[in-house]
């Protein structure tokens, strides 16, 4: 077995974001930790169903299943690996990628924020992408209905690249409406998922994907988000990553703004107003 093969049985197994798999292959690399599961050298107990999958699974037939549906498995020992995700605290096992792996090479930036946007947020958060994708910076959202489609739409129109992570398999059309929009961002770009092919969404994987957002980007960009959001939590991801995060202010009477004004006001979050000043931001922490 090598070490592609038994990343491959770890992450088909274990839950994005695990803190105690993460230490324990931080402590004894992947190799060692697959050979210690397989020679019941951990106690069952809360890991009783992580250690049944990996005890049994076949490496193969898990590399099998992700190239049936036209995807890659990439690992810190692949050539695309984003090597900024190792800045987390706990890092991807691997990333399965349908598309352009290479995409995740890109200088890029994270636009994000509410599902249910106003037309000011969908106008911005597509004007913004597009200046973004001008400069030849790759957009990354999460793929979801609201600014981040916007997004990635924005890209896709100024011919730029766009990734989407998703809390899905890279199969799987969540939300069903952008299943169009999905094929269109594997034309050049990506689409990146730390679950198996057929894995379906739950809540706490909304929140492990959001740090990836955070860590492949250079920075990242909050258009609209209520006073509590998802999209904060990704924002403060950024932040304790030291990446630059910035907001773009609304109306005082919008509550689609207020997590954009929280952010500005408890000076997490610089105020940007044109793709001109985000790049300024950004440069400045080069």
């Amino acid at each position: 077995m090598n070490a592609i093969e038994a990343r491959a049985l770890l992450f088909s197994a274990v839950e994005p974001g695990s803190v105690f798999w993460s230490r324990e292959i931080e402590a004894l690399g992947v190799m060692e930790v697959v050979q210690k599961i397989r020679g019941n050298g951990y106690s069952d107990g809360k890991h009783e169903r992580t250690l049944s999958v990996i005890k049994n699974a076949n490496p193969e037939s898990i590399l099998d299943s992700i190239r049936a549906v036209d995807a890659l498995f990439i690992t810190p020992e692949s050539a695309d690996w984003p090597i900024s995700v190792s800045d987390l605290s706990t890092p991807p096992i691997g990333l399965v990628i349908k598309g352009n792996a290479s995409a995740l090479s890109s200088s890029s930036i994270a636009i994000v924020g509410t599902r249910n946007p106003t037309n000011y947020g969908v106008r911005i958060a597509g004007e913004f992408a597009s200046g973004f994708a001008d400069r030849e910076w790759a957009v990354i959202s999460g793929g979801a209905y609201g600014i981040d489609s916007a997004a990635h739409k924005g890209a896709l129109i100024a011919e730029g690249i766009t990734i989407a992570v998703l809390a899905t398999g890279v199969d799987i059309h969540y939300p069903a409406g952008n299943a169009r929009l999905f094929a269109e961002i594997t034309e050049i770009g990506a689409l990146v998922s730390e679950v198996m092919p057929g894995v379906h969404a739950i809540p706490a994987r909304f929140l492990t994907r959001n740090r990836l957002i955070a860590a492949i980007s250079r920075a990242t960009v909050v258009v609209e988000a209520a006073f509590r959001s998802g999209s904060l939590r990704t924002a403060r991801d950024a932040a304790e990553l030291m990446r630059p995060v910035m907001a773009i202010p609304g109306p005082i009477t919008s509550p689609t703004s207020e997590g954009c004004h929280r952010l500005i006001g408890e000076r997490s979050a610089e105020v940007v107003t044109s793709v001109a000043d985000a790049m300024e931001f950004v440069s400045a922490f080069r």
